[in-house]
């Protein structure tokens, strides 16, 4: 007789090992909101992997209770398509940050999405380099002032969300660290999705970049610096949704209206939109408000799966090593 298996909790997936993050950090958030989501999944603990890089988000790997790997400065996508491809059956999640996903880790980001590995990618936006002591990072906002930076960045911005579309990612979404029940829901979408789910997490970092994404955060002012964006509603915002988001057909740029009077122009959300996902994902403060929420997906078969197509059907060929190292491009020298 067949036993069941035991129910697991947020405990079950709570490692040992002392949380070292500094006290307010927003990792603390989202750490208990994927350690709470676990259970959730109905996927046996044994078949979760976390990986990481270098960063104070890199850490995360030793706070779940699952196998885990903490590697190399920017290289966890790499290393997580290698374990991903050994292992299909593995749930496996990368966790990176602005600095270690974006500035040295950019190409293997890029072609992580291009490729459309089957992975769950977190990436922790605190907009600052925090392990190193608050150097500005890939995403600091121009006029950042840091050790790297006493005089104000100068450097223009990336959008992590603009550059995942932009590789070709199938589904890009962004939530923040302390809303728990957003980011649930973004991230089991993720984790659903096949091929590459890349989750843009904006992250409050106290000691070096503190209350850097405060307007979306705080209860009181946040209805008017944010849009939770919902597939097939309309784009509305503020304290009564009294505001919304249109295209103006002449200019193809997106503008703010009032809601009343112009509900015909509201732009619909349509996550399978790549043009619309790229308009909306590119709203920022103080003219715009920014998007939260799945901004684009697209169902593309996984990199893992056409691998292993692929290596069935060389398994079924026969073919000489004699054959096939003097097949191609071969020359005689005289």
């Amino acid at each position: 007789m067949n036993q069941a298996l035991p129910t697991l909790t947020l405990k079950d997936f709570a490692s040992d090992q002392e949380v070292r993050w500094c006290p307010g950090c927003g990792d603390y958030a989202i750490l208990k909101t994927i350690q709470k989501l676990m259970p959730d999944l109905d996927t046996p603990r044994e078949n979760q992997v976390f990986v990481s890089g270098i960063g104070c988000s890199s850490r995360f790997p030793y706070y779940m209770n699952t196998f885990g790997f903490h590697t190399i400065h920017g290289r966890a996508p790499a290393i997580a398509t290698g374990v991903k491809l050994a292992n299909p059956e593995l749930d496996v999640w990368v966790i990176t940050g602005d600095g270690d996903g974006f500035s040295i880790g950019g190409n293997h980001m890029m072609h992580v999405l291009r490729r459309n590995v089957d992975l769950q990618i977190l990436l922790f936006n605190n907009e600052i380099y925090g392990l190193t002591k608050g150097q500005y990072s890939p995403t600091s906002q121009v006029g950042t002032h840091s050790p790297s930076s006493p005089n104000g960045s100068i450097d223009s911005p990336l959008s992590p969300c603009l550059v995942a579309l932009g590789s070709g990612g199938t589904f890009i979404a962004r939530s923040i660290d302390t809303e728990a029940k957003h980011l649930t829901a973004v991230v089991k979408r993720g984790h659903e999705h096949l091929g590459a789910a890349f989750v843009e997490i904006l992250q409050n970092c106290p000691i070096y970049n503190d209350g850097i994404f405060e307007q979306v955060k705080d209860k009181k002012v946040a209805p008017d610096f944010r849009v939770e964006v919902i597939h097939d509603e309309p784009l509305k915002f503020g304290k009564n949704n009294e505001k919304g988001i249109a295209l103006n057909r002449d200019s193809l740029r997106l503008e703010i209206v009032s809601v009343k009077g112009n509900e015909d122009r509201l732009l619909i959300h349509d996550e399978t939109n790549k043009i619309q996902a790229q308009l909306i994902a590119a709203m920022v403060g103080p003219d715009f408000p920014v998007a939260v929420g799945v901004l684009y997906r697209e169902n593309k078969t996984s990199f893992i799966h056409d691998a292993q197509v692929q290596v069935e059907k060389a398994r079924g060929t026969t073919r000489s090593l004699e054959g096939l190292l003097n097949s191609g491009h071969t020359w005689e020298v005289d």
